[in-house]
């Protein structure tokens, strides 16, 4: 007799949670929030003829003999609780009398050869237990009492593209640590974080995955629960009052996102139901080379239905504002690390994986239409056309992709003696050849600064005050350059070693006024991003920006302006790559009228030589570098300047009126 028989003695009447209406949603993969009927729920039924409270447990497992539910409310027996296949469709569901909030569970599955797997975590899970313990936990989720409102309505303009956004990406594990080095609470980040940030100046905040998974190694990046927030730092509510307290300070949030593999933990996705359920039967398909795990099968419709909604569930449960979706150029190609016969053509003869196209290209499509306001970035390393253009002209649809190219150029050539720059100028123009093609982020994220790779102040050469110099010219570079920013934690102040994820950030290292000096400088970076519109207004328009000279290879000097919309002033951006100071230096500039200095990397404050362009600087009626006017300045040692209009009451009573 089947196992699932034993349930026939109980006349259970209660209203489905999985309705045949959710299994041919689910069977088409068009379910836009499976997470509602699928998993643990908790609810009441009638049971011969009497009104108990439980849980229904329901699950996929379409190639499974028999499925039981087994936890510490049947003392982990599967004999006891075994689910329904409804109407043989794969999907089967269960309610069982009792269960309450924080009860443990796992599936209990026999495949259709009779093989006993490892008991499986439910997909579906909004809570698991804390490492190393796999199991799921019953949660009621109930209503959070959002006071995020105001922030809602109007995010949609703090996520455009002519927005400033400034991303303060952090890994949650390793911001800050308690006084025995454990893991913070999503409640006490929140109330440590989210006034550093505010302080800082960032816009939004980007977290590395915080879905659960088993190796605190992988960042987040191997997970196993893609609907729970891990429970290293709490549960949902915390989690939940973590970005409620983030959007009453007007921070957005974005989260990592990871659709392109998972681990093989017994316990997970791994062949759930005896068969090639999540990840592709075929090894060229469902096998990741680089990281030893698993792939999905984006040619399932219910595979690719479970993932967008794992997505989903983030806006919609948690009230996030934007989906970082990680290794997108993983996805896209076929032949990704892989060699000569170790990879099929497409139909097409072609390297692309066209089911993962259009896996992404769904993804995109509901995320717009279903959250209006939030955003989603790629990080995607090749140049793959059209990944920020619409689907509806054959781009993947996604918001911005982040500018991997940038990043590489840009840091080999900060690494070079300053004496070789002259020969690899081209490294820091190169960029603007293609800034436009996509609406991009610049990332200096947290892979910059791990595997060997030292921080970013190792990275920069000559004694300690030129390396001081170098970062903080580096990052003016960067604010002035078309494109939405990214800074990992640390970086805003110089941490001297490498990242490590398994111990807080060195604050001490504030103590040290080269590191306090530079941290000064990406908190004035950032205010003057925010409130300059010519700075962030075009940073995905081609005519926002304009060289005024990109071939002074030897000084090694590159100087732009960047422009706003109409009726805005123009910035005028000078970088100094050398240690040499140039006094009486001559900048073209567009319009007639006094100049003051608006930044300046070389202050004392931020530690620099203070080499300042005190007063007002009168333009000049001749022509220069293709302008009308010109000014001449002095430019510190290793810096960046900045140069606007100086507001005149003339001026200021125009714009008022």
């Amino acid at each position: 007799m089947s196992r699932a028989k034993r349930n026939d003695k109980q006349l259970v009447s209660a209203t489905p949670l999985l309705s045949v209406a959710d299994i041919g949603l689910l069977s088409q993969g068009k379910h836009t929030k499976p997470y509602q009927c699928l998993g643990a729920h908790l609810t009441s039924a009638v049971i011969n003829g009497k009104t108990q409270s439980g849980c229904t447990f329901s699950v996929w497992a379409p190639n499974a003999r028999s499925v039981a539910v087994i936890g510490d409310f049947n003392h982990w027996q599967g004999e006891q609780h075994c689910l329904n296949n409804i109407g043989d469709s794969g999907y089967w569901s269960l309610f069982v009398a009792g269960v309450k909030q924080g009860a443990l569970y796992k599936f209990q599955i026999i495949t259709l050869q009779g093989e006993q797997l490892a008991d499986k975590a439910d997909p579906f899970a909004v809570q698991m237990q804390y490492r190393p313990d796999t199991a799921s936990v019953v949660s009621s989720e109930p209503d959070f009492a959002w006071q995020d409102q105001a922030w809602l309505a109007k995010r949609g303009e703090r996520n455009r593209r002519d927005a400033a956004i400034s991303i303060y990406e952090v890994h949650l594990g390793s911001w800050r640590r308690g006084a025995d080095n454990e893991f913070l609470n999503y409640r006490t980040i929140a109330d440590q974080l989210i006034p550093y940030v505010l302080d800082m100046g960032f816009t939004h905040i980007q977290l590395l995955p915080i879905s659960e998974h088993p190796f605190d190694g992988s960042w987040g990046y191997q997970p196993v629960g893609l609907f729970a927030p891990s429970a290293r730092f709490g549960n949902a509510s915390d989690f939940q009052y973590f970005i409620d307290q983030c959007h009453q300070a007007e921070i957005g949030v974005l989260i990592d996102w990871v659709p392109g593999h998972f681990p093989n933990d017994a316990h997970g996705l791994v062949q759930f139901d005896g068969s090639h359920l999540y990840e592709h039967h075929d090894l060229q398909k469902g096998f990741h080379p680089d990281w030893n795990t698993l792939i999905y099968n984006y040619e399932s419709v219910q595979v690719t239905n479970f993932l967008r909604a794992s997505a989903m569930h983030w806006l919609d449960r948690f009230h996030v504002d934007g989906i970082r979706v990680d290794a997108v150029a993983s996805m896209l190609y076929l032949d990704y690390s892989r060699g000569d016969g170790q990879w099929t053509p497409n139909i097409h003869g072609g390297r692309e994986n066209l089911e993962a196209v259009e896996f992404l290209q769904h993804f995109n499509e509901e995320l717009y239409l279903n959250y209006p306001g939030t955003f989603s970035v790629a990080e995607e390393s090749t140049s793959w056309p059209g990944v920020s253009a619409p689907t509806h002209a054959g781009g993947l649809g996604f918001g911005f992709k982040w500018n991997m190219g940038w990043m590489n150029d840009s840091l080999r050539y900060m690494q070079r003696e300053a004496v070789h720059r002259q020969h690899h100028h081209q490294e820091l123009t190169f960029g603007l050849v293609y800034a436009f093609n996509e609406n991009f982020v610049l990332p200096l994220s947290h892979d910059e600064v791990v595997h060997g790779k030292g921080s970013l102040i190792a990275k920069m050469p000559g004694d300690a005050w030129q390396q001081f110099a170098n970062l903080r010219a580096y990052f003016g570079f960067m604010w002035a350059h078309p494109g939405k920013k990214l800074l990992f934690m640390g970086g805003e102040f110089a941490q001297g070693k490498e990242w490590n994820h398994d111990q807080e950030l060195d604050w001490h290292q504030l103590d040290i006024h080269w590191h306090s000096g530079v941290q000064k400088t990406v908190k004035a970076l950032n205010n003057l991003y925010r409130t300059t519109p010519a700075l962030h207004q075009k940073d995905c328009q081609s005519d926002g920006f304009l060289w005024l000279d990109h071939q002074n290879a030897q000084q090694s000097i590159y100087s732009f302006i960047r422009f706003g919309e109409s009726g805005t002033e123009p910035v005028i951006v000078i970088c100094n790559f050398t240690e040499q100071c140039h006094h009486h230096f001559d900048i073209g500039v567009p319009s007639t009228g006094d100049y003051h200095e608006i930044f300046n990397s070389d202050l004392q404050a931020y530690g620099g030589s203070d080499q300042q362009n005190l007063s007002t600087l009168s333009s000049q009626n001749k022509p220069y570098q293709g302008q009308p006017h010109r000014l001449t300045i002095t430019v510190p040692p290793l810096s960046t300047l900045m140069f606007a209009l100086k507001e005149t009451d003339g001026r200021k009573h125009k714009e008022e009126n």
